[in-house]
């Protein structure tokens, strides 16, 4: 009986120590490639934008590893640290599809983006990677044109979500998700009443364990279903 006890006791401590080292390292099992509208990211901004006025074009915010099971990404893991030595041609092309539009210090950004997700996913992406096939995403599927070629423009007009979600499913096969904000132009709301509209934030892209397939995105929205889009 004791060497049961000890026996199993001993399982138990495996794997507990197994769960650590899970947690530790990063396990995920897809990508959410999130990019942002950079006037809602400044409208919604507490402290001026770097930019002024924002650039009008989808920029990438992150490729966050993420996991089905708590509908969320995971982060800050024991990873190698972000270290400034991605090749030139690499950070000439991120200046434009990764930048920083708060605060100007792209590299500082990329190394807050790596340390907290790029770390979870090490595995699979490396550092240069990791950020290359960022790029290539972001390139391959340009949420700035299908809008606009969708005659989705940032005039003020607002949309139904399926609207602005549709056109970008055409394109790219698969079900994208997108996420809002609350317009801080428009007055509180003691009464509860139902606000007039939300900002389109994030076009959110969904992809397989390994970075590469594009796959559904499923209950990854923060938009409002009774309230409108405005894009501007």
């Amino acid at each position: 009986m004791a060497m049961l006890k000890l026996s199993l006791a001993f399982d138990v401590l495996a794997f507990v120590f197994f769960l650590c080292f899970i947690m530790s390292t990063g396990s995920y099992q897809y990508f959410l490639f999130v990019q942002q509208w950079p006037p809602t990211t400044c409208a919604v901004r507490k402290k001026p934008c770097y930019q002024n006025p924002p650039s009008k074009i989808f920029t990438i915010h992150g490729l966050w590893p993420s996991n089905y099971s708590k509908n969320a990404w995971v982060a800050n893991c024991n990873g190698t640290r972000f270290s400034n030595s991605l090749s030139p041609a690499l950070e000439s092309k991120l200046k434009k599809s990764w930048p920083d539009v708060e605060s100007g210090n792209d590299t500082d950004f990329w190394g807050r983006e790596w340390n907290k997700h790029g770390t979870c996913s090490e595995q699979t992406l490396d550092q240069e990677l990791y950020f290359q096939r960022s790029h290539i995403i972001w390139k391959a599927f340009n949420i700035t044109n299908i809008l606009q070629n969708a005659k989705i423009l940032p005039t003020g007009s607002k949309w139904d979500y399926a609207d602005i979600a549709s056109p970008i499913k055409t394109v790219t096969t698969k079900m994208p998700a997108l996420r809002c904000k609350p317009d801080p132009t428009q007055p509180k709301n003691p009464n509860n009443l139902t606000m007039p509209h939300q900002l389109l934030h994030e076009v959110v892209l969904c992809l397989h364990y390994n970075g590469r397939v594009l796959i559904d995105c499923n209950h990854t929205s923060t938009c409002k279903n009774n309230l409108k889009i405005l894009f501007q």
